[in-house]
C-alpha cells in the first residue's frame, strides 16, 4: 500500500512549466528565441521545440533523469530497490527519445536543473543555442 500522504506529495510534483523549465525559457525568449512548447507529436514531448529548425531542447530534473556527476542525483538511501530500477528507467527512456529524434534530424539540447540556478550558467546555455543557429543559418528563426 502506499501512504496517501507520499502520494499527495508526489502529485505536486509537476511536468511542465517547472521552475528551471521557466527560467530556460525566459533567457531563450530574451535572446530573441522563439519556440513551441510540449510538442506531444515528438518522442519525449520536449519542453522547447524550434520546428523550423528541426531542434529541441529538454529541461531534465538532476534528480529524476540522473545528471551524471551531480550531488543533486543521489539516490535516496531508504527503499532503493524501487527508486533504482524506476530512475534507471527514466535514463533508459530518455536515451531512446534523444537516439529517436536525432535519427529523425533534430537536433537535441539537454538543459539541467543545476544548470539553471545561476544567470551566468543561463547566459551560456542560451549562447549555446544561438551559436548552434548562427552555424545553420542568421536570417531563419530557430
Amino acid at each position: 500500500m502506499v501512504d496517501p500522504a507520499r502520494s499527495a506529495q508526489m502529485a505536486l510534483i509537476k511536468a511542465r512549466n517547472t521552475k528551471p523549465e521557466l527560467r530556460v525559457r525566459k533567457a531563450l525568449h530574451a535572446t530573441g528565441l522563439r519556440y513551441r512548447l510540449h510538442v506531444s507529436t515528438l518522442p519525449g514531448k520536449p519542453d522547447l521545440v524550434f520546428p523550423s529548425r528541426r531542434a529541441v531542447v529538454f529541461v531534465h530534473g538532476c534528480f529524476w533523469h540522473r545528471h551524471p556527476g551531480c550531488a543533486n542525483a543521489r539516490l535516496p538511501k531508504s527503499r532503493q530497490h524501487f527508486w533504482l530500477p524506476k530512475l534507471e528507467a527514466n535514463v533508459r527512456r530518455d536515451r531512446k527519445q534523444r537516439r529517436q529524434l536525432t535519427r529523425d534530424g533534430w537536433k537535441v539540447f539537454v538543459f539541467w536543473e543545476c544548470q539553471t540556478r545561476s544567470r551566468a550558467e543561463l547566459a551560456r546555455l542560451a549562447s549555446k543555442v544561438r551559436a548552434w543557429r548562427a552555424e545553420n543559418g542568421k536570417h531563419q528563426t530557430l
